[in-house]
C-alpha cells in the first residue's frame, strides 16, 4: 500500500455519496507497500479502505481481482471484497484513477510471526487454493516467470548502482532458473502471488484476513507457497533463515495439500524464482520511485540473499 495520488476531502465526499456508507468523517493515507494509493476511510457508518489503482495494476485486470475476491468471500474466506454502489458498480473512477471502496477487515499484520502464526497463515493459503477449484476465470501472471528476463533488461546495469556486480549476479541466477523452470506437470490454480506477512491479518494465532490480491493470477499452485516461504522464513535483511518458521509454513500448507515428491524436489527452484522476481521488482522500484511519493522503498538485496539460500538448497537436494 502507498499514496501516489492525493484525494481531496471534497472529491472523497462526493465519491462516498454514491454508496450507502454514511458521510465522511476522516481519511488517512497508508504508506506501506509500493503498488497503489490507499486510504483508511472512516464514515458515520463504519471503516473502509479506499484504493486507487496505478503503476502495475491495469484497469482491465480489476474485474478479475474483484470477481476472485467475491468468489472467495462467497466461500466464507476472510478476504476484502469491493463494495458496490447504489447502482451495483464496484469499480469507479476517482482523481483520474480506477478506484474501489473495499471492506475493512480487523486484525494486524505481523512483523515477527511465530511458528504457530506461520502455520495458520499457510493453512489459510491452502484453504484459498481449495476454494478456487471452481473459480472459472484465468489471468496470466503479469509478474510470472516470463516477465523476469524483460524486467532484468529494463533495470540493466543500473542494478550495479544498488550493489556492485548485482546485474551479473541476477543474470546468471535467472539463466539457471529459466533453464530448469517446470512448464507442466504441476497443479495450476488462482494464486495470491504476494502473500507476505503484511498481507495476512491476524488476531493472536487466528487469521482474520488475506488481503492485497493485486498480483493474483493463474500459476503453479506451489509457487504460491514458495513465494510465501521466501517472504516469511527470513529476517528483514534476508541474511538469517528461520527453520522453525519455514517448517511451520510447510506443515500448515500440507495439512490441506500434501506435497508430492516432485513438488518437494522442485520447491528450492520455485523459491529461487520467487526471490529473483522480488529482487528485480524491488530493484526497479528502487531505481524509479518518485522522490516525493509517500512510500517506503524495499531493499532488493534482502531477496538476493534469500536467493543464495535457496540456491544452496538446490545444490544439496
Amino acid at each position: 500500500m502507498a499514496v501516489y495520488t492525493q484525494v481531496s476531502a471534497e472529491a472523497l465526499s462526493a465519491f462516498l455519496a454514491r454508496y450507502d456508507v454514511g458521510e465522511l468523517v476522516s481519511a488517512k493515507g497508508i504508506a506501506e507497500g509500493v503498488e497503489n494509493s490507499n486510504y483508511l476511510v472512516d464514515t458515520t457508518q463504519g471503516r473502509f479502505i479506499l484504493t486507487l489503482y496505478e503503476k502495475r495494476v491495469e484497469a482491465g485486470d480489476l474485474p478479475y481481482f474483484m470477481n476472485l475476491l467475491a468468489h472467495l468471500d462467497g466461500k466464507g474466506l476472510s478476504v476484502p471484497p469491493a463494495i458496490v454502489d447504489r447502482a451495483g458498480v464496484a469499480i469507479q473512477t476517482l482523481e483520474g484513477r480506477p478506484a474501489c471502496l473495499i471492506k475493512f477487515l480487523s486484525g494486524v499484520s505481523l512483523s515477527h510471526p511465530t511458528p504457530a502464526q506461520a502455520e495458520a497463515a499457510a493453512r489459510a493459503m491452502a484453504d484459498m487454493h481449495a476454494a478456487v477449484a471452481d473459480f472459472g476465470q484465468d489471468r496470466p501472471n503479469s509478474m510470472g516467470v516470463d516477465s523476469w528476463w524483460p524486467l532484468l533488461e529494463r533495470c540493466g546495469h543500473s542494478l550495479d548502482q544498488i550493489a556492485p556486480g548485482l546485474h551479473d549476479d541476477l543474470r546468471a541466477a535467472l539463466d539457471r532458473v529459466l533453464n530448469a523452470w517446470p512448464r507442466d506437470g504441476f497443479d495450476h490454480c488462482a494464486i495470491h502471488a504476494d502473500l507476505f506477512p503484511d498481507n495476512v491479518l491476524m488476531l493472536g494465532d487466528t487469521v482474520t484476513g488475506l488481503i492485497d490480491f493485486y498480483f493474483a493470477s493463474t500459476d503453479i499452485r506451489i509457487y504460491d507457497l514458495a513465494v510465501m516461504h521466501s517472504a516469511w522464513s527470513f529476517d528483514a535483511t534476508g541474511e538469517t533463515y528461520d527453520a522453525e518458521i519455514g517448517d511451520a509454513l510447510l506443515r500448515g500448507y500440507q495439512s490441506r495439500f500434501p506435497l508430492s515428491d516432485a513438488e518437494r524436489a522442485a520447491f528450492p527452484l520455485l523459491a529461487s524464482g520467487a526471490c529473483i522476481r522480488f529482487a528485480l521488482s524491488r530493484a526497479f522500484d528502487w531505481l524509479n520511485t518518485p522522490a516525493d511519493a509517500l512510500v517506503t522503498r524495499k531493499d532488493p538485496l534482502a531477496y538476493v540473499r534469500r536467493l543464495h539460500h535457496y540456491e544452496r538448497m538446490s545444490r544439496t537436494a
